[in-house]
């Protein structure tokens, strides 16, 4: 007994270590939409930090910079633009993190208790979604799930209750035939 302290808080911490990483890794891959909230710093200037929301058009206006479309890009590639827009002309060697604050919602409508708009996390599913939705009515199918894609060509795409979903999706719960 006098063992399981010392384990079970090297456990909790490695976990924890853990959690970041895979969440961090799903943020880097993630490309940004108009309404997705991110928050731009460069250490050591306080008068850089910015925390914005992306417009219909995919723009912000930053310090110095100006005008930067940012949909459709990475973290990763924002820090980017930003970096390379404030080394020279600004600084020697500008220290830029780029942050989600907030996604874009995601939607869901149909036979769920409580259709509409719902803020999105990296690693949902249809399933979380209707949890969110306050779970499917009575006559809900769960055989049909249509998810409609932000930005997508194709109309949308048949789902199931354990189909992944990304920011800006439309989930569409059909009734079942009795």
């Amino acid at each position: 007994m006098k063992y399981f302290t010392p384990i079970f808080s090297v456990l909790l911490f490695v976990s924890l270590a853990l959690l970041p990483m895979t969440t961090s890794a799903e943020t880097q891959n993630y490309r940004l939409g108009a309404g997705d909230t991110i928050v731009i710093k460069v250490y050591g200037e306080e008068a850089l930090t910015l925390e914005t929301q992306i417009t219909n058009s995919g723009t912000i206006n930053y310090p110095f910079l100006g005008s930067l479309k940012l949909i459709g890009l990475s973290i990763k590639e924002v820090e980017q633009i930003v970096y390379n827009g404030l080394k020279g002309a600004y600084f020697i060697e500008p220290n830029v993190f780029v942050g989600m604050v907030l996604y874009r919602p995601f939607y869901i409508h149909g036979e769920v208790k409580q259709p509409g708009g719902y803020p999105y996390q990296p690693g949902m599913t249809v399933n979380q979604a209707v949890a969110l939705a306050g779970g499917l009515t009575e006559r809900a199918s769960q055989d049909k799930i249509a998810i409609s894609r932000e930005g997508s060509k194709v109309e949308s795409e048949h789902g199931t209750i354990n189909s992944a979903i990304q920011a800006g999706d439309t989930i569409t719960i059909e009734q079942r035939f009795f």
